[in-house]
């Protein structure tokens, strides 16, 4: 997950009762394999002591900035969009990499087109 990351903000005050999800994605943060990932990720841990929301804030290696309410958004889910948007940074630099333009645009008559499959040849075939 960090590796498509540059930074991680976490805030909470620790009275706070709705901070689960922040001591989770910091855990998740500080294991070995997500650092070993990509060490040059910065995460910060800023402890609050008013009544702000705890909020998980990244930054992406893009220099994307997404910020996720922790009170009412699980670890675990925080992680999945993580990573999801960062297979789609991945793709999208490897189309640009391979000099193609990004998004790719599928024209509408090829999208319209039947699907014929392919058949695999039965053992039988390939004998003869």
């Amino acid at each position: 997950m960090l590796k498509f990351l540059s930074k991680v903000k976490i805030e909470f005050n620790a009275l706070d009762p709705r901070i689960a999800s922040c001591m989770e994605f910091l855990a998740q943060c500080n294991a070995p394999k997500a650092k070993e990932s990509n060490p040059s990720c910065q995460v910060q841990v800023k402890r609050r002591t008013d009544d702000h929301p705890p909020q998980i804030s990244v930054t992406f290696v893009n220099g994307v900035e997404q910020t996720y309410d922790a009170t009412t958004t699980p670890a675990q889910n925080i992680r999945t969009m993580i990573l999801e948007k960062g297979q789609y940074l991945e793709t999208e630099q490897m189309f640009r990499e391979a000099g193609e333009k990004w998004p790719v645009i599928i024209p509408d008559e090829e999208l319209k087109q039947p699907f014929l499959g392919i058949k695999p040849k039965k053992a039988e075939e390939k004998k003869q």
